[in-house]
């Protein structure tokens, strides 16, 4: 055996608290910089945005 009883306990404790503490990181990271998905998605939005925008400034003359 190794050790305490507990070592095995005691690593997989401290493993974890490191991983946590990675996947907190990597959100943060990640809530910064857009997925590209979401990139696009943004795009396609403000383009629909814009679209509607000019549909709703065409002069009514033009359409007789």
């Amino acid at each position: 055996m190794t050790g305490h009883p507990y070592f095995h306990e005691r690593t997989h404790a401290t493993r974890s608290t490191e991983l946590q503490a990675e996947a907190r990181a990597w959100e943060r990271s990640a809530a910064r910089h857009p997925k590209p998905a979401a990139q696009a998605r943004i795009r396609l939005g403000w383009l629909l945005v814009e679209t509607g925008l000019r549909l709703v400034r065409t002069p009514a003359a033009t359409a007789s």
